[in-house]
Order: C-alpha cells, then sequence, then structure tokens
C-alpha cells in the first residue's frame, strides 16, 4: 500500500479549521492545512457578529446547540490560555411588544433545556438599569449572562498558531480542485500547488463544502450563502451599549443586534439575505438601511455618524438550520464539518475537539507525550499604562515608534506579527494581528509604513510584492516612469 503524505488534510483555515488543527497537534498525526486564501481567519471567521452566544436560540437536541452551549463554556478558558481578547458581558434579548413578552419565557426554557445557566426575564426597571439606551419601546427582556464577545481574528490566529508550533503544516493560496479515494482507501486531493495523499480529508470549506462534500456523496448537501452586512462604529460611540443587544425573534426573522466588540467598537448588525455568489461580500444600500431601521428598534440614538466603515459576511445555511459533523456515508475517511453558521464561532471550540475525536477514532491515533504550550504574542498598547509601555520601549525600542496612530500599534508589535508562527505576510494579515488598519482612517495613513516594514522584514519580498490580502491584490502597479510614453495624460 502507498504511504500517503499526510494522515489528515484538513481543508480550510477558518476558525473551525484551525480549532480541529489545534486538537489534532495534540495527537500523533502527519496533519496538512490547506487554504485558497493568504492567510487563516479569511471567510466567515473575519466577517461576523464576535458573539459568544449563550445558546438558547438553537433548536433543543439539535447538534447545533449542544456544540454552542459546549463551546461558550469553553471559551473563556481557552482564550486566558491562548490570549485571546474575551469579554463576559452577557446578552439581552428584547421585547417591544406585550403580545410578544411570552416568547422570552419560551426562550428562556429552551435555553434551560439546553442547559444555558443563569437565564432570567427581567422588565423594563432591570432592563434600563443593565442598558440606558434601550429603546422606549422596550418592556422587557431575556437577561443571558454566560454570553460575551470574542475577538474572533485572535483566536483564528491563535488557534493556528499554536498548531503550527506543534507540528501542523499550513499550506495557503492553494485552492482544492478535486478530491478522490482510490482503491486502496488513500484520499486524494487536487489542488493548484500540487496534489496530496491523505488517509483522512476533513472539509471545513465555509461557503465552498457542499461542493467538495458532493463531489464524494450521493447524499447531495445544499449550502446557500447566507450575507449579513454591518456598521462599525468607531471607538467614540463603544459606550452606547454595555452588553450585546438582540431583537426578540418574530415570524419574519430575527432582527437586528447592536454589541460592542473587544476593541471598544460598535458593531450593528446583520441583515439576512440568500445569494447565490459564494463571494458575494459588498454591501449594498439597501441592506444597511435594512440595518439602521431594524437596530433602532432596540436601542434608541445609535450614533450612525460615527461609523468608520461596513462590511458583510457570508454564512453557509443549510436548510435544516443545523451543522453537518460526522464521517460522510459511503466516503470512509472523508469527514464533513459544514453549515457552520451562526453560532460557529461560539461552537468552534467544542467542533475542534468534537471533529478530533472523530478522526482520532478513525486512524486509531495516539497523544503526544509533548504539547509546546503556546501563547499569543499580542500586545495591545491602548491597554498599558504609561510605565508599562516605558518598560516595552526600554526593552525594544520600535516600541515607541508608532506605525497606526487610531489603533496605537507600534513598528515592534507589526514585526513580531510578521516573525510569528505563521506570521504576516500581507497588509490584511498585519491588521488581523495588531488591528492596525482598523481605527478610524481606515488604513488611510499607517499603510504605506506598513508596507515598507513588510518588504523590509520578509524575506524575498520587495516593496512591489506587498499586497492588501494575496495575489492580484498589490499596491504598486508601476512607476511614475511608465507614464511617461507618448500616450501619458
Amino acid at each position: 500500500m502507498q504511504e500517503p503524505d499526510h494522515d489528515v488534510v484538513i481543508i480550510g483555515a477558518g476558525v473551525s479549521g484551525c480549532a480541529i488543527a489545534r486538537e489534532l497537534s495534540r495527537l500523533k498525526a502527519r496533519v496538512l492545512v490547506v487554504e485558497r486564501e493568504d492567510d487563516v481567519c479569511c471567510g466567515t471567521s473575519k466577517a461576523n457578529s464576535a458573539i459568544v452566544h449563550a445558546g438558547y436560540d438553537a433548536q433543543t437536541g439539535s447538534l447545533m446547540a449542544r456544540l454552542n452551549v459546549e463551546g461558550s463554556r469553553l471559551m473563556p478558558g481557552l482564550c486566558e490560555e491562548l490570549g485571546v481578547d474575551f469579554m463576559p458581558i452577557g446578552s439581552l434579548v428584547v421585547c417591544t411588544s406585550e403580545e410578544m413578552l411570552p416568547g422570552l419565557e419560551d426562550l428562556r426554557q429552551r435555553g434551560i433545556a439546553n442547559g444555558v445557566e443563569g437565564l432570567e426575564v427581567i422588565g423594563r426597571d432591570r432592563l434600563l438599569e443593565l442598558e440606558p439606551n434601550v429603546s422606549d419601546a422596550a418592556i422587557g427582556a431575556l437577561w443571558a449572562p454566560t454570553a460575551g464577545i470574542v475577538n474572533p481574528f485572535q483566536l483564528t490566529v491563535a488557534l493556528a498558531e499554536a498548531a503550527n508550533v506543534n507540528g501542523v503544516e499550513f499550506r495557503f493560496d492553494t485552492c482544492v480542485t478535486g478530491v478522490s479515494r482510490d482503491q486502496d482507501g488513500l484520499w486524494h486531493v487536487s489542488t493548484t500547488t500540487g496534489d496530496v495523499t491523505s488517509r483522512v480529508v476533513v472539509n471545513a470549506a465555509g461557503v465552498h463544502a457542499a461542493d467538495l462534500h458532493n463531489l464524494v456523496s450521493d447524499g447531495h448537501l445544499t449550502l446557500t450563502p447566507r450575507r449579513g452586512q454591518y456598521y462599525v462604529l468607531d471607538t467614540t460611540a463603544g459606550a452606547h451599549v454595555r452588553h450585546t443587544v438582540f431583537a426578540q425573534p418574530t415570524k419574519l426573522g430575527k432582527g437586528v443586534l447592536v454589541t460592542p466588540t473587544t476593541a471598544g467598537n460598535i458593531l450593528v448588525g446583520p441583515n439576512a439575505e440568500d445569494i447565490s455568489d459564494k463571494e458575494g461580500t459588498d454591501t449594498t444600500a439597501e441592506g444597511l438601511a435594512e440595518v439602521a431601521a431594524k437596530s433602532a428598534i432596540t436601542v434608541r440614538n445609535i450614533p450612525l455618524r460615527e461609523v468608520v466603515t461596513s462590511f458583510s459576511g457570508l454564512r453557509a445555511h443549510q436548510p435544516g438550520h443545523d451543522f453537518v459533523i460526522g464521517e460522510v456515508p459511503g466516503a470512509p475517511g472523508f469527514v464533513d464539518c459544514a453549515a457552520i453558521e451562526s453560532p460557529g464561532l461560539s461552537a468552534s471550540p467544542a467542533i475542534g475537539r468534537m471533529v478530533a475525536g472523530i478522526v482520532r477514532d478513525l486512524l486509531a491515533l495516539e497523544p503526544k507525550t509533548e504539547i509546546v504550550p503556546w501563547r499569543s504574542s499580542f500586545v495591545r498598547l491602548e491597554a498599558a499604562s504609561p510605565e508599562e509601555w516605558a518598560a516595552l520601549v526600554e526593552k525594544d525600542p520600535a516600541y515607541g515608534r508608532v506605525i497606526c496612530r487610531c489603533r496605537k500599534v507600534s513598528e515592534a508589535q507589526i514585526v513580531a506579527a510578521i516573525h510569528a508562527p505563521l506570521g504576516a505576510r500581507s497588509l490584511d494579515a498585519v491588521k488581523r494581528r495588531t488591528e492596525a488598519c482598523m481605527g478610524r482612517c481606515q488604513a488611510g495613513f499607517c499603510t504605506p509604513k506598513i508596507m515598507e516594514i513588510l518588504a523590509r522584514e520578509v524575506e524575498g519580498m520587495s516593496l512591489s510584492d506587498v499586497t492588501k490580502d494575496g495575489p492580484g491584490s498589490s499596491f504598486v502597479v508601476g512607476t511614475n516612469k511608465d507614464c511617461l510614453g507618448g500616450d501619458a495624460r
């Protein structure tokens, strides 16, 4: 029998794929993660609400409900271990009509059945104590103290780094073009950077997961890209809400939320629109207008004049509205991790454990005797005292050279991001690791300097090689001399 290149190939380096990779890095296995983009956290994982849901919403008995609750319980400890920003701020589901008030108790009972702790239906007085800017129409809410917010970029990067330092290989800018199983039972994964073989394939390809599933199974999987659009408000608006504020679900949908972020911004959104384009992450005037209108139902006077940017993300929705996780019938060794829509981020620690457990049992993998402990090297100067900052500068003067003034990100932090495991190789990769370019100017001032640092620190990279987010997104497309021909205008 041919010896495979790897024991496991994971397709997709979002938060689920990276969580799986980290868990598998604790086992004696040769693991490869392939990702079509230039970095981790480039799909759904970078464009979501950054919320750790309590777990009352999913249908009782569903895989989504179980993994959501388990994941939310694991998240604080995981973030502490990895050095990732997490804030247990709690969430509120706001009711704005008397006739819908009984629905809050229904949600509470579902949450209790799902195993969520601390759920409480509260009246307007208590609601105003928790959230003074709640709308005038609000009459009560479901209070979920176990909910929180997390930095999804830090989380995904830290999971990937921890996997990498413990032996997991990552291959970026690599598109999977085919998957097949030979007569010896090995999986052949065809990619744009060469073919690989493995004993097991894990399909964590986000909105593209159905395409891979349907290559190997007669049991057709349907996933619809569900687009959600968001506003991001500046940190100057960050005190407008203290908790994640949801609208009470209706027959017309869940509405939109208003929530703080771990970086001090306010996030408003998303709407929900089923589209056919798996790359359709554009925003629309109509979609953002819907977000603005619906957010006002629960929170008054949202300072939308403080918007610094907008974005949209795609969720992989399947008709049954449940995660699809497990070995595919008729395709031994092909494991789906598909339809990971909301609350996928919340569930990611549990998803990692579950899928790694399936793979462990399939291959009879043994645990490693030694694991390299890993904690993110992320430094937030915004949170540092003058004394702490001075100590950093004394250690490395580059901490005193602020590159991104909006987010107070220094040259030292950017250099550290470049030289970390799976280090940054593009502007957006630096952004995800340091929060540079995420402030009020939205990269307007710091981009040229970050480009210079990348060109200086990355071996073999020139200024013209620096991209925003991988191939096809170069900043430098020529020189002034190139325009000095007869057609110059």
